[in-house]
């Protein structure tokens, strides 16, 4: 197996781990992504970052905004822009639903993870998110505290 081959994957699971801790999730979708040239390459070697992603409705179609796709390495004149807005792809029934849960104060849409399905299209799971005050933060972490002091005591 040259290097090559073991810098490109094919199972890229890439989380927003600060997602679950400032938001709570009240919906989960899964969109496809609309990618320019070198950005599925990027992508299956792992070299995205979706802390800052956030998705906003412009002309009627839902948009991911500051998801940090680095560079192809290897690509020329043709290589993409990092931080460019890119388009999600869901049905007209689920954006219509989207948006008018959007109108509400409060709610907001968040990328929580991007993952390549079996068919090799970069798809992005995104949930409508409400904000967590500072006490359901500190719940958070005693929760996984507690889990993880359990895990500690069966092994």
């Amino acid at each position: 197996m040259s290097k090559k081959d073991k810098d490109i994957q094919n199972q890229v699971n890439i989380k927003n781990r600060k997602a679950s801790y400032e938001y709570e999730w009240l919906e989960k979708y899964t969109a496809g992504l609309v990618l320019k040239g070198t950005e599925i390459k990027s992508i299956r070697m792992g070299k995205v970052n979706l802390q800052e992603a956030y998705c906003t409705f412009h002309k009627g179609e839902l948009w991911v905004r500051s998801m940090h796709i680095s560079p192809y390495e290897q690509g020329s004149f043709y290589n993409h822009e990092a931080k460019a807005d890119r388009k999600l792809l869901l049905n007209k029934r689920e954006l219509e639903k989207l948006k008018g849960k959007m109108e509400e104060k409060g709610l907001a849409i968040i990328p929580t993870k991007l993952f390549i399905n079996d068919r090799g299209f970069a798809k992005l799971n995104i949930a409508l998110a409400k904000g967590k005050k500072l006490h359901d933060k500190r719940e958070s972490i005693k929760e996984k505290d507690m889990k993880r002091e359990l895990q500690r005591q069966r092994f």
